[in-house]
């Protein structure tokens, strides 16, 4: 696909990993859309050119909605309650966010005929206290936190759904990011 022709939907799109990405789909002359909640984004972070929704992964039919009317060709997955302690604080409103919110989106992308998902994971939570630096994707999951957890529950999900939907994905296990925005 070459610019112009594919359509980006960027959940978290408001977020610092999220906007630096939907700026170069965008100067890639990708259509971009960004889907975030401004729970921890900020709107002035949504590139201009991108379309903005904002509204919360967990009301499923809201997150229906804005896909089948922007109708993405492939989901760049962003969005999450990405902080450990908040996990730990509300356990239940990081599973709604992380693992709920994913599921709506998944269920979208298929009514949406989405071609793939692009998840953004955790490598540092993944593995726990890893024996090994740099650790190795084959490594065994460890997940100390309920925001690991939900995390790797995410990947499974995502395996799931392509097994049994034929929706492809990719998992990046992100380690800190971080720089100006």
């Amino acid at each position: 696909m070459e610019g112009g022709e594919v359509r980006a939907l960027v959940t978290g799109g408001a977020g610092f990993i999220g906007s630096h990405l939907a700026e170069l789909l965008l100067s890639e002359d990708w259509d971009v859309a960004v889907l975030d909640d401004l729970s921890t984004g900020k709107v002035e972070n949504v590139p201009q050119g991108a379309a903005f929704f904002q509204l919360d992964l967990v009301e499923a039919k809201k997150v229906k909605d804005v896909v089948l009317e922007f109708g993405p060709d492939i989901v760049f997955h962003q969005a999450a309650q990405a902080s450990v302690v908040r996990s730990w604080q509300d356990p239940v409103r990081d599973a709604q966010v992380n693992l709920v919110g994913l599921l709506n989106l998944l269920v979208a992308c298929l009514a949406s005929q989405v071609k793939g998902v692009v998840f953004a994971s955790s490598g540092g939570v993944m593995y726990g206290d890893a024996e090994v630096i740099p650790t190795p994707e084959a490594a065994p999951k460890c997940p100390l936190s309920p925001y690991g957890v939900a995390k790797l529950a995410s990947e499974h999900y995502l395996f799931a759904f392509q097994n049994a939907h034929g929706l492809p994905y990719i998992a990046l296990r992100y380690g800190n990011v971080y720089g100006p925005r």
